[in-house]
């Protein structure tokens, strides 16, 4: 074991992780140069053409003797928990930091979670070869953040190659080797899964303690399924079988598992004929930060979308779901997310990896719910909230947020957050001189941060502010059920949790995107958004007039009355009858939701 090395790369997002990993290949000549390509460990199609990385990625590399298992871990702040699996297999990290950016927000989130778990730090300034690179500015920021000296930071750069060799050098150096445990029997901790039409579940492994072989039978102690292992090996990048994995060593298992709820990402695997006494501790539960109902297009695609999100949360363990029930969108899911990106990119990936037309509700945050018996209850979606009578208070999240920006910024963002409800706590400065940088942190409630809030932070500090933000409390607060009435009936797909403060201009919106999207009736219809009993917002789609006077043909005036008298009689018939009421077409939920 003392040549083998596992260390991970963590950075801001746009930092240049993955090209620096690219040149670790290709120093190292793990990957054939006819086989290179940028961004060699982002193989999602997704990845590729977003230019970010979605997925945790490890490979294994030779160098001077020595096998380097390297992880590729995401930087943005919705794929954090990505970062911490990765941080618990390996031994050491390499902190990124863009020496024309310098620290941003997530170098800061990523940085804390490595030392909550006592890894090696390695400082390293990339991207030296850029004109705009400020090396002695963001050295001096280094600094700052570590307390390390300045010949402790390398410098770098992915693009041409620059000191790769010297950093991998460093990283043989620093980073220690995996040590001895003491356990007894077999263990391998699970960091990561995939699905594979013809194997089955693939699941990532660090091994702990002790060795695993092919065609031996193994146990995963968290749900107590056993299987045979067909195939071990490592990732180079494809996946390449050795036929045994060694303690210390990160590679993959093949079990031929096809029950998808059988491995779970935390788990141990062990042998039957060397059992582990205890699992591993695993990973904590992941809380997830944005729920949104997600239905398929077509009624008939809901068993397909179930296995597809069955898969998908084999190798995105933050994913959260739940049946649900619309009466008007039909069968679907309430699904729990860490934030909008994750959303979004779980959509995408629906589509584009199972070929499903979905429809997402308005996302919304959870909030503890006290009732008036005592009870309490965590309320997911508008449906779920008790009568207002029932109801003692009700309690949102909040975040703790930091925001990094220049300093001729600040004005700009203080008067961002604080009309989203935010709270200054201080201000922390990076370095000092011209060109200042500044960590402002803040409390906010999540309800502002999940809308449009990162996309006003570029707008305002010029697109030089970065976001980093983790759960901090529940606090009380004043939130009330909206419902959409379209012809004094509640539309419940359209429900939302709303401030009491902002539930008449919301109510506004909503009501005139139903009026430019629906399609006009023989009769007037009422658009109106109703708190209870009462009414916040009203508009009226006008009728759409038939013309029964045409095929007249002169003659008196009281022909023309009689007939617009029969008309009108007629509307006010089936309006009485029942057979006033609206179809709402898809298209008019759709002009809602992305309002």
């Amino acid at each position: 074991m003392k040549n083998i090395r596992n260390f991970c790369i963590i950075a801001h997002i746009d930092h240049g992780k993955s090209t620096l990993a690219d040149r670790f290949l290709e120093t190292t000549h793990t990957v054939d140069e006819r086989k290179m390509k940028a961004q060699i460990l982002d193989q999602m199609e997704l990845e590729q053409e977003r230019g970010i990385t979605i997925k945790l990625q490890p490979v294994r590399m030779e160098h001077k003797g020595y096998t380097l298992n390297l992880i590729d871990t995401p930087g943005h702040v919705d794929f954090t928990y990505e970062v911490s699996r990765s941080l618990a297999a390996v031994e050491g990290a390499v902190l990124l930091v863009d020496a024309s950016q310098g620290v941003q927000a997530q170098t800061i989130g990523n940085l804390y979670l490595a030392l909550d778990q006592d890894l090696t730090i390695i400082p390293v300034m990339n991207k030296i070869d850029l004109p705009n690179a400020d090396v002695e500015k963001v050295s001096a920021e280094i600094i700052h953040l570590l307390g390390c000296k300045r010949e402790d930071i390398l410098s770098c750069s992915g693009k041409t190659g620059e000191g790769v060799l010297e950093l991998l050098d460093e990283v043989i150096e620093k980073v220690p080797a995996p040590t001895e445990r003491e356990s007894n029997g077999v263990q391998a901790l699970i960091f990561d899964s995939f699905y594979d039409d013809y194997r089955g579940v693939i699941a990532s492994v660090r091994m702990l303690h002790g060795s695993l072989k092919k065609g031996e039978k193994v146990t995963f102690m968290g749900t107590k399924a056993t299987a045979e292992v067909t195939d071990i090996g490592h990732y180079s990048p494809d996946m390449v079988a050795d036929g045994v994995l060694e303690q210390g060593q990160i590679g993959y298992v093949v079990s031929g598992m096809k029950d998808l709820k059988e491995v779970r990402v935390g788990d141990t695997i062990t042998t039957t004929k060397d059992p582990a006494l205890e699992q591993l501790p695993g990973y904590k539960t992941v809380t997830p930060m944005v729920f949104a109902g997600i239905f398929p297009a077509e009624g008939d695609d809901y068993n397909a979308m179930r296995d597809a999100m069955d898969r998908l949360k084999l190798s995105d363990s933050a994913l959260m779901f739940e049946p649900e029930h619309s009466q008007a969108l039909g069968s679907g899911f309430r699904c729990g997310f860490l934030g909008m990106l994750h959303l979004d990119i779980f959509q995408e990936r629906l589509r584009r990896e199972f070929g499903l037309n979905i429809v997402a509700t308005v996302p919304s945050v959870a909030y503890h719910v006290f009732k008036t018996d005592g009870s309490e209850l965590v309320v997911k979606s508008p449906e779920d909230l008790p009568d207002t009578q029932r109801v003692e208070h009700i309690e949102e999240p909040w975040m703790s947020v930091d925001i990094i920006t220049p300093d001729e910024y600040i004005g700009n963002v203080m008067t961002l957050v604080t009309d989203k409800k935010g709270e200054y706590e201080n201000t922390e400065y990076l370095s000092s001189g011209a060109g200042t940088r500044v960590v402002l942190n803040y409390k906010m409630p999540l309800a502002s941060l999940i809308t449009d809030f990162y996309d006003k932070l570029k707008t305002v500090t010029s697109g030089f502010g970065s976001l980093s933000y983790e759960f901090k409390e529940y606090r009380k607060t004043k939130v009330v059920k909206l419902d959409i009435l379209v012809a004094e009936e509640a539309v419940e797909a359209l429900s939302l949790l709303v401030w009491t403060e902002d539930a008449h201009k919301i109510g506004k919106q909503i009501v005139h995107s139903l009026k430019e999207s629906l399609p006009r009736q023989q009769f007037a219809i009422k658009l109106q958004a109703a708190i209870g009993g009462k009414v916040v917002a009203g508009d009226r789609l006008s009728a759409m007039r038939k013309d029964v006077t045409a095929g007249l043909y002169g003659g008196d005036v009281t022909r023309k009355r009689k007939l617009l008298e029969k008309q009108k009689k007629g509307k006010k018939k089936m309006m009485a009858m029942g057979k006033g009421k609206v179809t709402i077409p898809t298209e008019a939920y759709l002009a809602v939701l992305k309002r």
